[in-house]
């Protein structure tokens, strides 16, 4: 049933690159098989529900712009959240996306105890799970907010007060479990103040002892209650904490080797973190391939003039391209997806500036991979890397990564060989142009 939100908005249809109704898909084809895999299987689109129905449009210096029926005070918190639900799984159904993501306080109010809010957690999955099997839109990921409410303004794990670390570990057990009961493919772990403001009063080592701990118990339980999913780590350098202790694909990689969890957890890695740590989409993308914990995508994009997390949809084809290449270079997604983690700018306010962002996203999306799988299949790209490295491959060469050599040795071998290498161009121009030939 209609809640009349959307008015009389019917669900999008693909159209064709020829269309010229911005609410149609032009590029997103879900069907359309790309490298051997349908579309909608490689890059497995999700709505957050956090921008869309939870933020209220405010920033900084100005207050709420969006009003929304669900936001309006004084209501009965538990029947906005109802509503809430009602609108949101209207939404995916029009936008036609196999997935969302969610927090546990995005979805049902806290309430006086963690057991009256675990309650309203619980009470809104009833409505999941029931409004999941009528459509079949599925959970890619299910999350714990512990960075709003002012218990969390140390941290969560890394709180210096043990009864917070106790209070999130359970919040975190609730949020694990209905993410389990709506079979969600991954659980996140986004430390939103897992970090700090000053030195001054930080100890460092505790902190990070106190997460690693944290983690391993995450995990423990995963296995416990057996969880098929991934557990992943988002990655984000500051914001709203001057320093974080997730800055980066690398920083959370030497963490997670350092706690021995490098074979249980990946990384979701968003756009937006990866500007603020001074890299590129594709950097961060990348090293979590190299690394072997490529896991999910948090989707949006930075306004390179403002030096903050914007959450702007993501709207820029070859930046698109160049992230999906190298997702598909680590395999793609297998548990993971693109999650929309945007929201509308706080001008648009209509109900279909909702359904409309998402759209020209996924059309953007849709292109970036296009491009992509074009790059992988003309092959020159991977191929002029590959030679560069080539040399490596000669067994002499090859025994020196296997610890067979050493500084003597390879002296030696210069010595009598008289070897003086020269120099060969990286042509990164001609490699700049060839990536803007597919897109």
């Amino acid at each position: 049933m209609s809640t009349g939100f959307f008015g009389d908005l019917q669900p999008i249809q693909y159209a064709g690159p020829s269309s010229r109704d911005p609410l149609t898909y032009r590029h997103y084809n879900k069907d359309e098989i790309v490298l051997g895999k349908r579309m909608e299987d490689h890059l497995r689109l999700a709505v957050c529900y956090w921008h869309n129905f939870c933020w209220p449009g405010s920033d900084p210096f100005g207050g709420e712009t969006f009003m929304r029926s669900w936001m309006a005070a004084g209501g009965d918190p538990m029947d906005q959240a109802r509503l809430k639900a009602d609108v949101a799984f209207e939404m995916f159904q029009i936008l036609g996306m196999p997935f969302f993501t969610f927090h546990d306080r995005d979805i049902a109010p806290e309430g006086k105890t963690l057991a009256e809010s675990n309650a309203n957690v619980n009470a809104i999955a009833d409505i999941f799970e029931k409004k999941m099997a009528d459509t079949g839109i599925g959970l890619l990921w299910g999350t714990a907010n512990m960075f709003s409410n002012r218990r969390f303004m140390s941290g969560a794990a890394t709180n210096p007060d043990p009864d917070v670390f106790a209070y999130a570990a359970a919040q975190v057990k609730n949020a694990m479990d209905v993410t389990q009961r709506l079979n969600g493919a991954n659980y996140v772990l986004w430390g939103g103040r897992e970090g700090y403001e000053t030195l001054l009063n930080t100890n460092i080592k505790q902190e990070l002892d106190q997460l690693g701990r944290f983690l391993n118990m995450v995990v423990e339980y995963k296995h416990k209650i057996g969880f098929k999913g991934a557990i992943l780590i988002e990655p984000k350098p500051q914001e709203p904490s001057k320093h974080q202790y997730d800055y980066d694909v690398a920083t959370v990689y030497g963490f997670l080797k350092a706690y021995g969890l490098e074979n249980e957890v990946k990384m979701n890695i968003e756009q937006g973190h990866a500007i603020l740590a001074g890299h590129s989409f594709e950097h961060e993308l990348h090293m979590a391939r190299s690394l072997g914990i490529f896991g999910s995508v948090d989707m949006n994009r930075n306004d390179y003039q403002c030096g903050w997390d914007t959450d702007h949809f993501g709207m820029n084809v070859p930046e698109l391209a160049l992230a999906y290449y190298e997702i598909l270079l680590a395999g793609g997604f297998t548990s993971g997806g693109t999650n929309f983690d945007a929201k509308l700018r706080r001008q648009s306010l209509d109900p279909v500036d909702l359904i409309q962002a998402h759209v020209g996203s996924a059309d953007a999306i849709a292109r970036g991979l296009k491009a992509a799988a074009e790059m992988i299949e003309d092959g020159r790209m991977k191929g002029f890397v590959d030679d560069r490295y080539a040399g490596w491959q000669k067994p002499e060469n090859a025994e020196i990564l296997k610890g067979g050599s050493s500084l003597e040795t390879l002296a030696e071998r210069v010595h009598t060989s008289d070897l003086e290498p020269q120099p060969k161009s990286g042509k990164q121009e001609y490699l700049e142009s060839l990536a803007n030939l597919f897109v």
